[in-house]
């Protein structure tokens, strides 16, 4: 891979923590500006840290991605600390309550969609303009392979709203097209993230999660996918083999989740 990242801008959402930090630490290690986004002041600053100390650049904001006003805050931050970003990755994320939509909490259904939904459609809205008048661009939502399955019981915040990601990222796609910018979603493997331990936490207890259980029980016997193979397929997308693609749905290599066929 070439070293034209090397000075350039990245914003990465859910960074305080998991694929999110790991891939902002990546960036910064080609050389990039980040700008790292979570609500947790105290995760965002031991992320920071890390890249510092590792010769790299941070921009800590502890902010809402689901707020208008906060997202507001974060582009006229970025903008003025390093400058237009050309590269965003959306990973906040959140899994919201494994129950049936008749038992639903009802507030925390509806900010599992404004947290992985509403929070993309908002990040990208504040910078793919100034991606598009730079003339190059990548925008790389979070999504999950549970979009592609069919729907069942006790997740539905969670599926539809990654499946509304979905879809806002094709409307943006087609935008974008011919700008030099893109826009995509991956799946990023089946990983031990914080993610992994709530729903392994929540599914114990919870009636008719079987299903989550065992799925919670063997990612964690066997260990998860490795984190580092996201770290790749970010890379692939932004100056690798994949660099061309645009309103698709990928896979990392060698998940433990084989690839679906999606649109």
């Amino acid at each position: 891979m070439s070293d034209f990242l090397a000075g350039k801008v990245a914003v990465v959402t859910g960074a305080g923590r998991g694929l999110g930090r790991r891939v902002a630490e990546a960036l910064a290690a080609r050389g990039m500006r980040v700008a790292i986004v979570a609500r947790s002041s105290d995760q965002l600053d031991e992320a920071a840290n890390a890249i510092t100390h590792a010769g790299g650049k941070a921009l800590t904001l502890a902010i809402d991605v689901g707020c208008p006003k906060d997202v507001a805050r974060l582009r006229e931050a970025v903008l003025i600390e390093f400058g237009s970003p050309s590269i965003l990755i959306n990973a906040a994320g959140t899994f919201g309550p494994i129950q049936l939509i008749r038992d639903s909490d009802a507030d925390r259904w509806i900010e599992t969609v404004r947290t992985n939904t509403i929070g993309p459609y908002l990040t990208s809205r504040a910078f793919v303009g100034d991606m598009i008048d730079g003339g190059w661009g990548r925008v790389i939502n979070f999504s999950s392979a549970a979009t592609l399955h069919p729907p069942g019981t006790l997740n539905s915040a969670y599926g539809a709203s990654k499946v509304a990601l979905n879809q806002l990222t094709r409307h943006l796609a087609a935008e974008l097209a011919g700008t030099g910018v893109t826009a995509n979603v991956i799946h990023p493997g089946e990983v031990k993230t914080a993610m992994w331990a709530s729903i392994n936490d929540e599914a114990a207890s919870a009636e008719g999660a079987e299903p989550f259980r065992q799925w919670a029980a063997d990612v964690g016997a066997r260990g998860g996918d490795d984190p580092q193979r996201t770290v790749d397929l970010i890379f692939s997308l932004i100056d690798g083999p994949s660099a061309d693609a645009n309103g698709q749905f990928l896979w990392i290599d060698g998940g433990r989740q084989a690839p679906i066929a999606s649109w």
